[in-house]
């Protein structure tokens, strides 16, 4: 980083009637005193024109410089959200997705109160791929083009998926152990998988070009045959036509999944992630007979 380039500096506006701070922004040069003169209907200049009104002016000060660009984006974005709605900033900064939700301190969240995520992962039972193998040999798989192995791809060890097949219902709860491989690339149980050990060989189909099929080792924790799915009719479950969808704001299936399957999600997601280091362990398969 070069000197020139961390010219950059944040600055909040305060109103000297009650020392409030109301405004946060980043500029360069003389950029903090631009909004003085703006006309406008926003909150912002309303508050401004306010304060004029009475003979006075906003206490304008810099909290901190010689920034980057980027540098003085995120600490605009820091500040912003910590006062959240009582300011008068349009919009939200930069980096929102870095930061937590407000409103949300009740709640737990992933990628904040968890390193890892919940996620519903659709079977997409067909030619390509069935449950039977998914259970047997413990893997979610999605394919045949990127527009659908991309999202399985995307899952890291220590995520906890739940899969779903259509029409039917929820089938097992488990832990992402490694990333999404193609099939001529994955092992079970340390074996490489081999066409014929599998209900459904074509799995192994385009195996050796961008449309591949991508396997991606789950320990799984509880499953159930087909006919055993999980589901209650006009319950509110959760359900989507998503290869992977977030289950973090769906309350009403999360509660479902614990009591179906006898497990408590949120512990599942603090447990220690030292056994999912991204190499496909022993896994076993637990299946519920009743």
């Amino acid at each position: 980083m070069t000197e020139s380039e961390a010219i950059s500096y944040v600055y909040v506006y305060i109103d000297p009637r009650n020392y409030e701070e109301f405004y946060y922004g980043k500029g360069k040069g003389s950029r903090k005193d631009a909004h003085i003169s703006m006309e406008g209907d926003s909150e912002k200049i309303k508050r401004i024109k306010a304060i004029q009104k009475e003979g006075l002016q906003p206490t304008i000060k810099v909290l901190a410089k010689g920034l980057t660009d980027q540098e003085a984006l995120l600490v605009e974005k820091t500040l912003i959200w910590k006062l959240g709605k009582s300011l008068l900033n349009d919009s939200t900064g930069h980096f929102a997705d870095k930061f937590r939700p407000h409103d949300t301190f009740h709640l737990d969240l992933s990628g904040f109160d968890f390193k890892n995520g919940l996620y519903y992962v659709n079977v997409g039972e067909g030619i390509h791929r069935c449950w039977d193998d998914c259970k047997d040999y413990g893997f979610l798989s999605a394919g045949q083009d990127r527009k659908w192995s991309d999202p399985i791809r995307t899952l890291m060890p220590g995520d906890i998926v739940v899969a779903y097949l259509k029409n039917k219902g929820y089938v097992g709860v488990g832990r992402v152990i490694q990333r999404a491989l193609k099939p001529t690339e994955f092992k079970a149980h340390g074996i490489p998988l081999k066409p014929d050990d599998l209900k459904i060989p074509n799995i192994f189909e385009n195996s050796d070009n961008e449309k591949s099929e991508y396997l991606v080792a789950v320990d799984w924790i509880q499953t159930v045959q087909a006919d055993k799915a999980k589901w209650k009719p006009r319950s509110g479950l959760f359900t989507s036509q998503l290869i992977k969808a977030s289950l973090q704001n769906q309350k009403v299936t999360r509660e479902f999944l614990e009591s179906e399957f006898g497990i408590d999600l949120r512990e599942l997601l603090l447990q220690d992630q030292s056994s999912a280091s991204g190499e496909v362990m022993d896994q076993t398969v637990k299946t519920i007979t009743k």
